[in-house]
């Protein structure tokens, strides 16, 4: 295991985009306990608890013009100091002392997070367009609280 990062931002919703900040949250195997998603055919299922995204993905976005902020693509973590490029698929995460998830999958932008673009460019943080700049959505292995500023590790399958 490694230190790689932390949590910058914690963020939830009644339903819908932006999700808010939150100082702290209890994690369950569906997700935040605070955090509600409109459309759960495609949301909130074991294998999406949580979808995270990248501080730095975000930033790099801001400067190409996107009005991208955290929380306003509906990622419930934004996470920093991670190499997002290597993110991937099986990759398990320690957020703090007691919660452990593991990527199942990239997610596919929807037109809900058009706002958080340029010119409604939200391909650009399609996986298939633009490898390494998606977010990622998380199983729940280990529930528990998380807090602003907790570390977080990477353990590899």
């Amino acid at each position: 295991m490694s230190h790689c990062g932390r949590i910058f931002q914690i963020n939830a919703s009644n339903g819908g985009v932006p999700k808010l900040p939150l100082h702290s949250a209890v994690v369950t195997s569906l997700g935040l306990e605070t955090d509600h998603q409109d459309d759960r055919a495609h949301h909130g299922r074991p294998d999406r608890a949580l979808c995270l995204y990248s501080l730095e993905r975000i930033l790099e976005l801001q400067a190409e013009g996107h009005p991208i902020y955290p929380g306003s693509t509906g990622e419930n973590l934004t996470l920093s100091g991670l190499d997002w490029s290597r993110l991937a698929p099986g990759t398990r995460l320690r957020l703090g002392d007691q919660v452990v998830v593991e990527v199942t999958h990239e997610t596919t932008p929807c037109g809900k997070i058009v706002a958080s673009f340029a010119d409604g460019q939200i391909q650009r943080i399609s996986q298939s367009r633009h490898p390494g700049w998606s977010r990622m959505y998380a199983r729940v292995l280990s529930k528990g609280t998380i807090r602003i500023g907790d570390e977080v590790s990477t353990e590899n399958e």
